[in-house]
């Protein structure tokens, strides 16, 4: 009888051990591709403000307009 409750125990510790490792991976992947889409809409925003302000000292208005709606068609908005 007191091996069948020490197998018991084992599969009770095992089976806790296992759904806290795989709760705490399912939640650092989760709060990874959350950082990552934050990091990614941040420097979306920095680098098309940037491009922009390096086209005005370069391009006329019909190509920087063009190269715009290109930009804009090749992200899908």
């Amino acid at each position: 009888m007191e091996q069948v409750d020490l197998i018991a125990e084992a599969l009770n510790l095992t089976l806790f051990g296992m759904g806290f490792v795989f709760l705490f991976l399912t939640l650092l992947v989760f709060v990874t591709k959350l950082m990552s889409i934050i990091i990614h809409r941040v420097n979306t925003n920095k680098q098309a403000s940037v491009t922009v302000n390096n086209m005005d000292d370069e391009l006329d208005e019909e190509t920087k307009f063009v190269i715009e709606e290109a930009i804009k068609i090749h992200r899908g908005a």
